[in-house]
């Protein structure tokens, strides 16, 4: 069977259960690489299609009156569906409509294999940005006339399955021959689709050896490392020269490029810490380019004095924003030859020999067997086999975890080298490169090794450094939860029970400890759940994801005593199950695999231990957080040192000649003082440098203040959130949505979005950190790509998120972003403060609250074009005297302090 009905539907909504229905129908029948036949026809759904499904589709309910309902059409639709493949860009959605409209109709229903193109895609092309059908076809060059028409979305489904099937013949036979096994657990059906490629592929003996293979598994041979470098001698001025005069290599070379004065004068001050061998603290207004003014300076110092120099940023995220996009542009430009590397922690990297074992698992769970097919597909494409480059289902991270590089056995000389070839090359690589750029983990990571990245350099780069201090102390604290426990316990237990030991003593002894560590286990978090909710008045908060969290502050507590009491019981348990493993001995797979539940099990008993001590109250503060995924209790501990300053001294600033700290946002009331005390430079000697946005800002932007709202009571904040939600109501018609609104804690975004769904009734698409589903880069994406849309964010929307043009018209400031005094680490550092005789709101809560303030405020101009409007809906900035530090610490626009009514005139009249 080689013919394919390629379907499309457009429904007035999501749900045929819930009375949805369709609203248009168009089937394109594809055989042998041809489009023999077309169908497309409207459906009256005898009910109301709403504002917002006739903005997306173009479909109005004038359109459909009048048109055939589906009753009538049943018959003429039912016979496309004899002897083909049923195809469609998420078949359940297509199929489940389609039956459900056939049964209504009386006909059976159809039973034809599918192939689910959503799927496809995500196997044989897992380096795509994104599998909507839309973004696919942009991707692959596909033209798409008419998005969201029935007959158009067929047609661009039938030509994205051609490309599918066509990418399938390029598989080496290894890979097909994986792929087949796991064929029968996917959604579509694919298993005689497979069969004859293998046949086919057999004989296709030149394509079969462009690839290199281990483990039975087929993968793209690693490109070597270029390790030449062509030197010119260059001055630093002429450098600086050949770069920012007119008509410069960088006008000619970057697309859009502007020009910015303070670019210059960054890169300056930069080589001059450099060669001073001083430290640096340098902020960048918005607008400044300062990623390019230090990959400027750092390149000239690697290569023109031969020394390697390292760049932290601090997502993971941002590392590929600057190798991909900003080092991209300015190579080309550049008078000299600089090799620049990117390297991430061991777990980002896939490790050949522990993914070949778990092909050979059983696999329940769709999620994994969908991650195995992936993979198999992006060996074949990937040079560097880091994870970052393809998007995985959400419990596939799981099993990648499980394969990934993460853990370096004592086996692990055993085995072939080429186990470990991914995190091998990147390795290399960062040895041989003149910039390495890493993320803070890492760095922070580095920090507590004797032999890492630090020894290979002398000079630094630390960009967005305001975010250090909060990834050193995670990095040097640690972290556990209940479910991540358990799940390896029950691990250990499946792999004592599949595993062949022939010891009968040896395999009761282990499943007895098994059993007995995983009972102390729940035991010890069960009962911490109840602790913390008995204690949830004492200094109780919630965190961005809304779980409960509380202090651990009163380790003489006659309830933590118990607690403490059966945590050791846990360890021991730990213990006599790690002496059992270490009995052990195989000679295959397996023997890896034990010792890698041994290292575990020592860092976990290691970990709880830690936790538990009461000796590291002192220097450290520790909170337990709780939460309910359905019917599943989960506990989380947390520990990390209050202060980091002297981490930092001992770890980087004794360390390296030079430390160049960056970011937009750094001052406080036009000092440094902040960060230095809470980094720990205040007795370094630095040079400090300010540079100012190139924006004007005062024609760009309005500052706008609401005098009328209802006072935000911490009891009761209800009419609060009322009150903002009827203003974003009325701005979202001035704006066309385009509005980013940043709050403070998840419990207010949520009764917020809630709120707004009910009154919006879908005119626009809301979309919200926790609530809509996907990543923080998805959650960006879709809301640039939807024209009606509008953005909800707590913490993580604060900053990094780069916006530029019409896709951010207004940014909300719901409340002045302070930190909740509750949060345990907030709390501690205040207590100390105050026991010191200061002012923990002056010298703590306010600074930090500027900094994050500065960052939110960056989200709306992101180019000498952009205009838009900030509302800060916390009168305070205005009434209180502490409001003027958040005033000064923005460029000065027009503030208008004013009725509500009065805002919206100014907002209509602005844009």
């Amino acid at each position: 069977m080689n013919t394919f009905a390629v379907v499309d539907l457009e429904t007035t909504g999501n749900s045929a259960n819930k009375g949805d229905r369709i609203i248009e129908i168009a089937i394109v029948i594809y055989r042998d690489g041809e489009v023999i036949k077309q169908y497309s026809q409207l459906v009256n759904p005898n009910q109301h299609i709403s504002r917002f499904i006739s903005y997306l589709t173009g479909i109005t309910n004038d359109m459909v009156t009048g048109q055939p309902v589906f009753a009538e059409l049943a018959h003429e639709i039912h016979q496309h569906f004899e002897d083909v493949y049923f195809v469609a860009h998420n078949v359940p959605f297509d199929l489940g409509f389609l039956n459900y409209e056939l049964k209504q109709a009386g006909l059976s229903p159809i039973t034809q294999p599918i192939i689910d193109t959503v799927e496809l895609s995500r196997i044989l092309l897992p380096q795509a940005p994104s599998f909507k059908l839309g973004h696919l076809a942009d991707w692959l060059n596909i033209t798409h006339d008419d998005p969201h028409r029935a007959l158009s979305d067929a047609l661009v489904t039938t030509k994205l399955l051609d490309y599918l099937l066509a990418k399938l013949k390029t598989l080496p036979l290894a890979t097909i021959k994986q792929l087949s096994r796991l064929a029968p657990d996917l959604k579509s059906q694919l298993k005689m689709i497979l069969l004859q490629q293998v046949e086919e592929t057999k004989q296709n003996t030149n394509l079969n050896d462009q690839f290199s293979y281990a483990y039975h598994l087929a993968y793209k041979p690693i490109d070597k490392i270029e390790t030449s470098i062509k030197k010119q001698s260059i001055s630093f001025g002429n450098y600086l020269d050949q770069l920012f005069n007119d008509q410069s290599k960088l006008q000619n070379l970057i697309p859009n490029y502007e020009e910015r004065p303070g670019q210059r004068e960054m890169a300056e001050a930069i080589y001059h810490a450099f060669q001073s061998e001083q430290h640096a603290l340098i902020e960048a207004g918005t607008g400044t380019g300062k990623t390019l003014a230090y990959l400027i300076a750092a390149c000239f110092q690697a290569v023109q004095h031969n020394e390697k120099v390292l760049i932290s940023t601090y997502l993971i995220q941002l590392q590929e924003q600057l190798l991909n996009q900003e080092w991209s542009q300015l190579k080309k430009a550049l008078p000299f030859d600089c090799h620049v590397a990117i390297l991430k922690g061991k777990n980002h990297y896939l490790n050949l020999a522990k993914f070949s074992q778990a092909l050979h698992e059983e696999s329940y769970n769709y999620d994994q067997v969908l991650t195995k097919a992936i993979i198999l597909v992006w060996l074949t494409e990937t040079n560097s086999g880091d994870i970052d480059e393809i998007q995985l289902p959400s419990s596939g991270s799981q099993l990648f975890k499980r394969v990934s590089a993460s853990h370096d056995s004592s086996t692990a000389q055993t085995y072939h080298s080429v186990e470990n070839i991914y995190y091998q090359t990147a390795q290399k690589a960062a040895e041989t490169a003149d910039l390495l750029i890493v993320n803070h983990s890492l760095l922070a990571d580095s920090m507590q090794r004797e032999h890492g990245l630090l020894n290979l350099h002398e000079k630094l780069i630390i960009d967005e450094a305001h975010h250090l201090e909060d990834v050193v102390a995670s990095q040097f604290g640690l972290q556990l939860n209940s479910v991540m426990l358990h799940k390896k316990l029950k691990a250990i237990d499946q792999f004592i029970e599949l595993t062949s030991i022939s010891d009968r003593m040896l395999r009761n002894n282990l499943q007895k400890f098994t059993s007995v560590a995983i009972e102390e286990n729940d035991l010890l978090f069960n009962y911490l759940y109840h602790f913390v909710n008995k204690n949830r008045r004492r200094n109780m908060s919630k965190n961005d994801l809304g779980r409960a969290q509380i202090l651990i502050e009163e380790q003489d507590h006659s309830d933590w005593l118990v607690v403490a009491e059966m945590a050791e019981r846990l360890e021991f348990a730990l213990y006599d199950l790690i002496r059992q493993l270490d009995q052990l001995n195989f000679t295959d797979f397996n023997q890896m695999k034990k010792v890698i539940f041994s290292e575990e099990l020592a860092e976990l008993k290691q970990r709880i231990s830690n936790f538990f001590s009461s000796s590291s109250f002192q220097t450290n503060v520790k909170w337990v957080e709780t939460d309910r995924l359905g019917t599943q209790k989960v506990v989380y501990l947390y520990q990390q040192p209050l202060y980091i300053d002297q981490i930092v001294n001992d770890h980087l600033v004794e360390k390296l000649d030079s430390i160049i700290f960056t970011s937009a946002s750094l001052s406080v009331s036009g000092n440094f003082n902040f960060i230095k005390n809470e980094l720990g430079l205040t007795k370094l000697n630095l040079i400090e440098r300010k540079i100012p946005s190139p924006y004007d800002f005062k024609d760009q932007v309005q500052l706008l203040i609401p005098n009328d709202f209802p006072i935000a009571k911490f009891d009761d904040l209800d009419p609060f959130i009322e009150a903002t939600c009827e203003l974003i109501f009325t701005m979202a018609d001035l704006t066309s949505g385009r509005m980013l609104i940043l709050f403070n804690s998840y419990d207010m975004l949520s009764k917020a979005y809630y709120l707004l769904r009910e009154l919006f009734d879908d005119q626009y698409l809301l979309i919200a950190q926790g609530i809509t589903s996907g990543s923080h880069e998805r959650l960006k994406k879709n809301f640039q790509n939807f024209e009606r849309s509008i953005l909800l964010g707590t913490n993580a929307f604060w900053e990094g998120l780069d916006i530029p043009g019409d896709d951010i018209s207004a940014v909300v400031i719901v409340r002045l972003p302070f930190d909740s005094p509750n949060h345990p680490v907030v709390k501690q550092k205040h207590d100390r403060i105050t026991e010191a005789g200061n002012n923990p709101f002056s010298t703590h809560s306010l600074p930090s609250a500027v900094i994050r303030f500065k960052q939110g405020f960056g989200r709306l101009i992101r180019s000498k074009s952009d205009r838009g409007i900030i509302v800060v809906c916390d009168e305070r900035i205005m009434t209180k005297t502490y409001g003027k530090a958040f005033i000064d610490s923005i460029p000065s626009v027009p503030i208008f302090h004013r009725r509500t009514n009065e805002l919206l005139d100014s907002i209509n009249h602005f844009l």
